[in-house]
């Protein structure tokens, strides 16, 4: 079997994709063939001895539709992005809509301009000048006819070969029309040939140019629209590539050599230092280090790593330096792995029926069966072919999909803005769609459901007569100061929210012992920080505080422990955590309201993930699962027939969300899980996955009102017009009350859908009010003295730039890493930052710093 990729072009809508694939897999020697019209792609597995690639094209084609395989770019997996291909459609696109409306507008004027006292050219005015009017008309349509060509190519196409779509709809109606108008004009013209003024009169106002020109032109801005919302997966995978670096520096003969990525082979001795990316998969050989592997497993807190131990490509050497020996190399790592997850993943997604086209392929040629019924009833009753063709065109014209056309992308449109409005990013009309069948909800954990980075949580000194909190924070603050790790990091981090700067000690004889803790000297005692390992070693004591670690660690926390070597005694226990958030209990608590199935996905250790779990009132907790099996919990969770939300941060996160029915990221993410998914969080809060569920299920709900009223007003006129009742009552639907019907369609539906403008949810996400700092604030409470003596310094930068949670994240990432930053305050809404300075800072480092970033500082002060 031969698995091969196609680019589709000519698919508009669900229909379409579904076409191709029904002509696809009837041919013999196909296995499966599945359609993706968002990347406008297909991927068929076929019998290479029985078909060819030729085969499936010319298939393909007959179906209406254009296909042509990909171009070969060399062994790098580059199926990427259609992205030059979607903007070179929507550059297409705003054209055609922008030059529709400027010969819409007079159209509209001189059609329907008289009717409400606008003054007209005395050449268009009264029934001798009948002919000028309709012709007028009849030109400034025709440039929109050929601006939008497009409809009736697929649209007559597609319904030659029994696939009528929306594209068909449009085609037929906008045409009958037109074709109708001509005609108008042709008996205008006999009329004024023949002196029948009379005649004249008659079709003088049975001109319906504009109704073509509108229904066009109103379609095409819809699609515009549309086409502009769609998901950026091309973005997703690119951001994955430039994950890892582009060289590593090998050791050959002895010395350092650096190289292309690309040119690393598998035993090749690699070299990597301090803040370093590991270019390939491999084993270390030689030293040890703490290795940040979040972007691959999700877990906040580095991992001690030394000889025998295995890295992978895009981990983060966080301190020490060490070389390796690469084992997987190219497409082979365990980063490549995660790209081709985040593409198949991509491609295997199912593309959204719209409704709308659910039904076009019965409707269509339902209505023009019953528009040539009609005119043959009227021909063969006796009466003139006018009747006839009246009868025939006024159904087409009443049947004319403008409302139909608009019940979806207006409440869509809606939808999304309200979305926005409240911090939901709804980036494609599909997601939106689909999140209201959702019905089982999967939560990353770290990160999401959690804080992302560990904080201290509980200070126990052994004697607290001897040792108080206090102090046990403070001799734990001395001895991690000079510790890169980052449970060290959080110890410092509390101590200086507690303003111990200036009891801040330097230690004599720091050593950091890998896999254990740090030793150091202070007030000229030998004290040490650690784990339980470091602890035996040391023969310290635990007694009854290692049951009390035990029940720490239980909990889903680190225990430290701390003491004083020449005294042989245990001082206290600090436990550290990956706090959850907040919000994160009610919002658990809010998706089984909702009646969705909650699921954990974590790759911590069971017993962690179960404390956490417990904790928030997650029942169904899946622990120690790797990337590559996220992604394959959430497809074994699909083939249970569940419809899933994913929700998550991490790059890890991303074949996951790119597999989710939905893919949801939290707004501070990293950029790669926000392309990946389909809603991005702006607020970071997991009470806005709520909200969007409640805002789906209200837009569903509108669309299916929409579209009631759009057919209602179809199957009310259709008869009318058809002339059902003209036998008993004498009543016929002309067209031009047709068109008035078909209007009236349009104003009703788009009226509901903005009601969806008053949409609330119970579920919104209240941001805090933060008061003006004060006294009493935090920040004024910062009064103690650093080791200089001089009072600690505030300066505020006004930042240009910033849309999201995401974005001052990374402004503040980059002020924090500056010598002399000791805290950083954002403010979002304000377009600021507040630092908190150690010791003066020069404003052009915090400029260039925040400019490196990506963002415009205006002031600093």
């Amino acid at each position: 079997m031969t698995k091969q990729k196609f680019n589709i072009t000519g698919m508009t809508c669900s229909a379409c994709s579904a076409h191709v694939e029904k002509a696809v897999n009837k041919l013999d020697g196909i296995k499966i063939a599945s359609v993706n019209l968002l990347a406008n792609s297909m991927s068929a597995e076929y019998d290479e001895n029985i078909l060819s690639a030729q085969d499936i094209i010319a298939a393909v084609i007959q179906s209406g539709y254009g296909a042509s395989l990909p171009r070969q770019s060399g062994a790098k997996v580059q199926s990427l992005p259609q992205e030059d291909t979607i903007a070179q459609e929507l550059i297409s696109m705003k054209r055609r809509m922008i030059w529709s409306f400027v010969f819409l507008i007079p159209l509209f004027y001189i059609s329907m301009g008289h009717m409400m006292g606008a003054p007209l050219p005395a050449f268009l005015l009264g029934h001798e000048n009948a002919l000028a009017f309709g012709l007028t008309q009849l030109l400034l349509t025709l440039p929109i006819m050929y601006l939008n060509d497009k409809y009736y190519k697929v649209g007559f196409k597609t319904l030659w070969n029994r696939a009528p779509n929306m594209d068909s709809l449009i085609a037929v109606g906008s045409a009958a029309a037109v074709v109708y108008g001509v005609f108008a004009i042709y008996q205008m013209g006999y009329g004024l040939g023949h002196g029948d003024m009379e005649l004249v009169a008659k079709y003088h106002m049975d001109l319906y140019f504009e109704s073509a020109g509108m229904i066009l032109t109103l379609i095409t801005m819809g699609k515009f629209l549309e086409t502009r919302s769609k998901g950026k997966t091309g973005e997703a995978i690119s951001r994955l590539m430039d994950l890892a670096p582009k060289t590593a520096t090998v050791i050959r003969d002895g010395a350092e050599v650096e190289i292309p990525v690309e040119e690393v082979q598998v035993g090749d001795k690699v070299a990597v230092r301090p803040g370093q990316s590991i270019p390939v998969d491999g084993v270390i050989v030689e030293g040890q280090s703490a290795v940040d592997e979040s972007a691959l497993t999700g877990e906040s807190l580095p991992v001690d790593k030394g000889p025998g131990d295995k890295v992978a490509a895009a981990s983060i050497n966080k301190s020490g330096f060490f070389t390796f020996e690469a084992s997987r190399v190219g497409e082979d790592t365990t980063l490549a792995q995660m790209i081709r997850l985040v593409e198949e993943a991509s491609a295997s997604k199912a593309p959204i029926a719209k409704l709308a086209d659910k039904v076009s392929g019965i409707f269509v040629p339902v209505v023009m069966s019953i528009a040539l019924l009609a005119a043959a009833a009227w021909l063969v009753t006796g009466h003139g072919f006018t009747q006839a063709l009246t009868a025939g065109v006024a159904v087409l014209v009443i049947s004319c999909p403008c409302a139909l056309g608009l019940a979806t992308p207006v409440a869509i449109m809606v939808g999304t803005g309200k979305g926005a409005e409240n911090g939901i990013l709804i980036k494609s009309a599909e997601a939106l769609e689909l999140l209201h069948t959702v019905n089982t909800v999967v939560l990353d954990k770290t990160g999401t459901l959690t804080q992302g980075k560990p904080v201290v949580t509980d200070i126990l000194p052994v004697d607290a007569s001897q040792v108080k909190e206090e102090d046990l924070l403070w001799i734990a603050y001395c001895l991690e100061k000079p510790s890169e790790h980052p449970l060290a990091a959080a110890i410092v981090e509390e101590a200086e929210r507690r303003n111990l700067q200036g009891m801040l000690v330097p230690v004599e004889g720091f050593e950091a012992v890998h896999g254990r803790g740090v030793r150091a000297e202070l007030s000229e005692h030998v004290q040490f920080g650690g784990n339980r390992a470091m602890m035996e070693e040391a023969g310290i004591d635990l007694g009854e505080w290692a049951a009390k670690a035990d029940e720490l660690a239980a909990q889903g926390k680190t225990p430290l422990y701390f003491a004083d070597e020449p005294e042989r005694k245990l001082l206290g226990i600090i436990a550290v955590a990956d706090t959850p958030k907040p919000s994160s209990k009610d919002a658990v608590a809010a998706f089984q309201e909702l009646g969705l199935e909650v699921v954990m996905l974590t790759g911590d250790n069971r017993r962690t993930a179960k404390a956490i779990g417990k904790e928030l009132g997650v029942t169904q907790v899946m622990a120690e699962v790797l990337p590559q099996d996220k992604e394959r919990k959430v497809a074994s969770l699909q083939a249970e027939g569940k419809k899933v939300a994913m929700v998550g941060d991490g790059i890890n996160d991303a074949p996951a969300l790119a597999r989710a029915d939905v893919g949801l990221a939290i707004g501070a993410g990293t950029d790669v899980a926000i392309e990946s998914a389909d809603i991005v969080l702006m607020k970071s809060d997991l009470m806005d996955v709520a909200a969007a569920v409640e805002l789906s299920r209200a837009t569903i709900r509108n669309i299916k009102q929409n579209l009631f009223w759009a057919f209602f007003y179809n199957c009310l006129g259709i008869p009318l017009a058809a002339g059902v009742f003209y036998a008993a009552l004498n009543w016929q639907l002309n067209p031009m009350f047709a068109a008035a019907a078909m209007s009236l369609s349009s104003v009703t539906v788009v009226t509901n859908a903005l009601r969806l403008r008053f949409f609330q949810s119970k579920f919104r996400s209240e941001t805090p009010e933060v008061p003006a700092c004060e006294a009493g604030c935090p920040l004024g409470r910062k009064d103690n003295t650093n080791q200089g003596g001089n009072e600690a310094m505030t300066k505020t930068m006004k930042i240009e730039g910033m849309m999201c949670a995401h974005c001052t994240g990374r402004v503040e990432k980059a002020l924090s890493a500056i010598d002399g930053v000791s805290a950083v305050e954002m403010s979002l809404e304000g377009k600021s930052a507040t630092l908190t300075l150690a010791k003066d800072v020069d404003n052009k480092v915090l400029t260039d710093a925040v400019t490196e970033a990506g963002y415009e500082v205006v002031s600093v002060q």
